[in-house]
């Protein structure tokens, strides 16, 4: 099935989801330790980072510095859809909420400071709101 490419679709039919658990952003130097379930994976050239549960980063001993909520669109957003990502962007910039983006084949998945994750998804529901 083709993701949704029309901005106003997209926006209206967003649907964030507060998924439960706290989530951590760690860099590895080289590869994700055996065992390691992340949710997010991004291969840099000064190591790996992974989004991954709290739990496992501290079963682990890995550092870590920010703490995060993960919201997930529910909408099928297409990849080469434009306008989501600022929107949604603008939308909890407007709010005072810092937001780090991860568009998986399906979905968007924002990570938002933990503390702010009511908020954020308050925020979206009326974002999208507006747009219906």
């Amino acid at each position: 099935m083709a993701g949704e490419r029309d901005l106003t679709t997209l926006l209206r039919d967003l649907r964030p989801v507060l998924n439960p658990g706290r989530y951590v952003y760690c860099t590895l130097p080289t590869k994700v330790p055996a065992g390691l379930r992340p949710v997010a994976t991004v291969a840099e050239p000064e190591g790996v980072t992974v989004v991954v549960a709290r739990e496992e980063a501290d079963a682990l001993g890995l550092p870590y510095t920010y703490v995060a909520a993960w919201i997930t669109l529910r909408i099928h957003s297409a990849l080469e859809a434009v306008g989501l990502t600022a929107a949604v962007a603008a939308r909890l910039a407007g709010e005072g909420i810092g937001c780090n983006v991860v568009a998986g084949f399906h979905h968007d998945h924002l990570f938002v400071a933990a503390d702010d994750a009511e908020r954020a998804v308050r925020a979206l529901e009326d974002l999208s709101a507006r747009s219906a």
